[in-house]
């Protein structure tokens, strides 16, 4: 009996003893002594955590820089490749546009034959104009063909091989075309100087020229067929004292970025040469 009273009193003395510590503890009283007490086994766990994670990225971490370099160098390959694959589209793209412009042009034209060319050479000489492409007698070209684009005319075949032929722009120098201005009908020649500039030469003065007059191929001296736009004035040269005016044409044509031509190939260029007289000795 007394044992049973003694287990009793000692059950209900842990029992108060553990209430009392959760009341404590609950209250906020024993925070300072579990801090105390815990601290140092934090930051023991905390050394070790940080010895432990050492010791795996000394082991761990080259083999991942190697292979992230290597995933590098093979993600900077793949983007190497798709820039290619992007400038070629795009090239492709620029080109497509060039021969659905061409198409468009030679649909709105039916009454012409016209064989297309491209570029594929430009004269170095600084005094000459002319380009090179790749179609020749082969495909019916011959000498004196108007050249052409969608923007207007270009110049005529000068010179013709099998596969290929050289074509006069009309910025040459020794170029001559006959024109005249949409507006007015007022007939001309334009010629080019050796800088490439287009000029309306030995106008009437009393013929009225105006910045943006329309220039077409008049047809006249059998070299172009008629209405081939050219371009427009750009400024009129006219002096009182002068017998004549001159006009600057800028051309629609981009001589510098032409890529493709089409040739006129059932024209038939006249040569006048011999019709023209010989002044007497």
């Amino acid at each position: 009996m007394n044992r049973l009273n003694s287990r009793s009193l000692r059950l209900a003395v842990l029992v108060i003893f553990i209430v009392g510590l959760l009341l404590l503890a609950l209250g906020g009283y024993l925070t300072p002594l579990f801090r105390l007490t815990l601290n140092p086994i934090i930051t023991v766990e905390a050394w070790l955590s940080s010895r432990y994670l050492a010791i795996h990225d000394m082991i761990t971490v080259p083999k991942d820089v190697a292979r992230l370099q290597q995933r590098n160098a093979e993600l900077e390959s793949q983007v190497t490749q798709l820039q290619a694959q992007v400038i070629e589209l795009q090239q492709r793209i620029s080109e497509a546009q060039v021969l659905y412009a061409l198409l468009d042009f030679a649909r709105s034209r039916p009454d012409n034959q016209y064989v297309a060319a491209s570029v594929i050479g430009r004269d170095t000489n600084p005094f000459i104009s002319y380009i090179l492409i790749d179609q020749g007698s082969d495909a019916g070209l011959r000498h004196g063909m108007p050249v052409v684009t969608n923007q207007g005319l270009v110049g005529r075949i000068d010179a013709v091989t099998a596969g290929g032929a050289r074509v006069q722009l009309v910025t040459d120098s020794a170029s001559v075309v006959n024109v005249r201005l949409q507006s007015t009908q007022v007939e001309a020649s334009m010629t080019a100087s050796v800088t490439g500039e287009l000029a309306l030469q030995m106008v009437p003065t009393s013929a009225s020229l105006s910045v943006g007059d329309v220039i077409l191929t008049s047809g006249l001296g059998g070299s172009y067929p008629a209405n081939i736009f050219i371009g427009q004035i750009s400024s009129v040269r006219k002096r009182e004292s002068d017998l004549s005016q001159t006009a600057i044409v800028q051309s629609v044509v981009d001589f510098v970025g032409l890529k493709a031509v089409l040739v006129i190939t059932n024209f038939k260029p006249v040569d006048l040469n011999p019709l023209i007289p010989t002044p007497a000795k």
